[in-house]
């Protein structure tokens, strides 16, 4: 059974950090893409950052500079830090693995960026 488990959100004041955790069991992470996707209330789900298995990554273009995607494939764990945050950060922040097509989704984990 492959599972896909999101840790790290939390409530944050806007310019503050986070950094998220997506831990996988049942696949090993090598030949996957990895990404993280968000969805705020009333919007669509929308990709944040992705990376090949071959360590490309790419960014949705209003949040380069901010967020930087990584993988640790010895921890089959990909990462998101999240920098210099604001209000319209808060989602729900979901992380995909995908492989020809084969996909599996996380479960979610909120983030809240507020005073």
């Amino acid at each position: 059974q492959v599972q896909l488990v999101e840790s790290g959100g939390g409530l944050v004041q806007p310019g503050g950090s986070l950094r998220l955790s997506c831990a996988a069991s049942g696949i090993r992470i090598n030949i996957y893409k990895m990404g993280w996707y968000r969805q705020a209330p009333g919007k669509q789900r929308e990709l944040v950052a992705a990376i090949t298995s071959d360590g490309f990554a790419n960014y949705a273009d209003d949040l380069k500079g901010r967020f930087t995607i990584s993988r640790e494939n010895a921890k089959n764990t990909v990462y998101l830090q999240m920098n210099s945050l604001k209000p319209e950060d808060t989602a729900v922040y979901y992380c995909q693995a995908t492989f020809y097509a084969n996909a599996y989704w996380g479960q979610g984990t909120q983030v809240t960026v507020s005073s």
